[in-house]
């Protein structure tokens, strides 16, 4: 049997404010603003919308180690964190560039040797851009195998 009409409720913090207009979802809060449109079924809608209060209250972060059996590889930050370059990556001398999706920043962790860190508000940002720079040297490897 088809379902017609679904509810379901979600918790909206003080400082957050949501704006529905249409398919398209607002969120607001001192952090910043996130927009997302959805067509989808409810619960993927309220789980995007907790992902989204979420974000803008404590954002997300991600973090990479740089492992090395021979060559060290250098992991450099440039323009304002918004670009990632991976130097001696395999002893090669090309330099791999990796620009991060906005509003996503990236640092070097203090704390660990070789570990860098994204933080952004979104999720989707956050990861997408985790996964550019993997996906970037997994590329060279792939090309070295054939």
């Amino acid at each position: 049997m088809k379902t017609i009409l679904s509810s379901q409720t979600v918790n909206i913090p003080r400082d957050v404010d949501i704006t529905l207009k249409g398919p398209t979802v607002i969120v607001k809060s001192p952090r910043g603003t996130l927009t997302r449109k959805e067509l989808a079924t409810v619960h993927t809608i309220c789980s995007h919308v907790r992902n989204t209060i979420n974000g803008v209250i404590l954002g997300f972060c991600h973090q990479m180690r740089s492992v090395c059996a021979y060559f060290p590889i250098n992991v450099v930050i440039q323009e304002n964190s918004s670009l990632v370059e991976i130097q001696n990556f395999l002893g090669e001398k090309s330099i791999c560039r990796v620009q991060m999706r906005p509003d996503v920043a990236s640092s070097v962790s203090q704390a660990q040797k070789d570990e860098f860190i994204l933080d952004g508000s979104d999720m989707e940002h956050a990861s997408n851009s985790m996964a550019n720079i993997y996906v970037s040297e997994k590329g060279s490897l792939q090309k070295a195998d054939e």
